[in-house]
């Protein structure tokens, strides 16, 4: 693999968008996402999105041998965390679930003494200059884990989350996941007296 510098991604803006489960994101990176029935969470904090994939790995023993004969997959937790800091109610019901707020001219949010599981897609959108677009999208999740919520006059409310990757219902038609990204800009420099290669984009 060649040396590549324009292959080394900053994601230099980006946002988190979330939809009914199982809900497509858009196949052209020209068109934008935050477009029914995604909704743009708004503004989130300085630390962006954290990726957390932990795999668990059982050894197979054997009587003739004292290292493992192989490993088999046992357990896979696929996360994301990140902090929102815009207080509606698109952010209010991802944060706890349950029941949508009302949208009357109060905006009203109850919180459930027996809540139900709120199933969601999650999308993250980052880009690195003008040209270099970056999606990844769990099609089936919930948010598993929510951060000390504090009210003071010294800084902004934040809705910390953690949202967890589901096995789809479709599972073998479906992923646990998907990364994409469009590639164009990234193809290595030609060497002296070659043509440079054509940049192609991914889908």
């Amino acid at each position: 693999m060649p040396l590549n510098a324009s292959e080394i991604r900053v994601a230099g803006t980006g946002r988190v968008l979330t939809a009914p489960a199982h809900t497509a994101p858009p196949k052209d990176f020209d068109v934008d996402w935050a477009v029914r029935p995604w909704v743009d969470l708004g503004y989130t904090s300085a630390d962006g999105v954290k990726f957390t994939k932990k795999d668990k790995l059982d050894p197979i023993d054997t009587w003739q041998t004292v290292a493992a004969i192989r490993f088999v997959y046992s357990d896979r937790d696929f996360s994301v965390k990140f902090t929102l800091l815009q207080v509606n109610a698109q952010t209010l019901h991802f944060f706890f679930g349950d029941t949508a707020p009302s949208d009357a001219e109060v905006l009203t949010y109850e919180i459930a003494a027996a809540p139900r599981v709120n199933e969601r897609a999650l999308g993250i959108e980052f880009n690195d200059g003008p040209d270099i677009t970056h999606r990844f999208v769990i099609p089936r999740g919930v948010v598993t884990e929510t951060d000390e919520t504090s009210f003071t006059r010294t800084s902004a409310v934040k809705l910390g989350v953690t949202f967890s990757a589901l096995t789809p219902l479709t599972a073998r038609a479906e992923p646990l996941a998907v990364w994409t990204m469009n590639t164009t800009g990234t193809a290595p420099p030609a060497a002296p007296g070659q043509e440079a290669e054509p940049a192609t984009s991914a889908r």
